[in-house]
């Protein structure tokens, strides 16, 4: 009897992008329905951006991104990948969720929720796991084949800046969504899709 794979799923995440969260729950939200291979893997707005010029708002969340995306890289480095979907799920709930934007809080909360060394929220100051970073950070952009923001979404390992969400699609709707994007991924010729954005909702 021939049986198919599951689809090979990776979300390339920023936990600070509030885009990148509502993409992850979907592909949460995707998995609970179907039988996906999903993985998260780190990267980092902060690395894409580090030397553009921003305005200043923006160049202020790139440098306050920092924190908990080094956090991750040590987690990851010390504990393992597998323990990133709910290091990036804890975190994300305070900050996108809770809007909690007090980084050092937010990260203390979410290592001690997942029973996790206390002493990791000191990579958030400084540069000791940068190069796992930029490494993670860079198999994201590779896996595009050129610079991308967060989201990045591979399936069965066609890269893709997106899907951008405005809001989780469930049930039925997220499937369907699903269904499109992989149908997308195994279609050579296409590029790119894109239109404009309405109010974010990140429940």
């Amino acid at each position: 009897m021939d049986v198919q794979a599951a689809p090979s799923v990776v979300c390339h995440f920023d936990p600070a992008c509030p885009f990148a969260w509502v993409t992850s729950r979907w592909l949460l939200e995707v998995e609970r329905l179907l039988p996906i291979d999903l993985r998260f893997r780190i990267m980092s707005l902060s690395v894409l951006n580090e030397h553009r010029e921003l305005e200043p708002w923006y160049r202020e969340f790139n440098d306050r991104a920092w924190g908990p995306a080094r956090v991750c890289a040590a987690v990851e480095a010390l504990h393992g990948d597998a323990v990133l979907r709910d290091l990036y799920t804890a975190l994300g709930r305070r900050v996108h969720v809770a809007r909690d934007k007090d980084y050092d809080a937010v990260i203390a909360e979410s290592l001690d929720e997942l029973g996790l060394p206390a002493s990791l929220a000191e990579a958030a100051h400084t540069d000791a796991f940068d190069a796992r970073l930029r490494a993670g950070h860079q198999v994201g952009q590779e896996a595009v084949g050129e610079e991308a923001g967060t989201p990045v979404v591979t399936v069965d390992g066609t890269g893709f800046f997106g899907p951008v969400l405005t809001s989780v699609p469930r049930g039925e709707e997220a499937v369907r969504l699903f269904q499109a994007v992989r149908t997308l991924a195994g279609t050579g010729a296409f590029a790119e899709l894109k239109r404009g954005r309405g109010a974010l909702d990140l429940r």
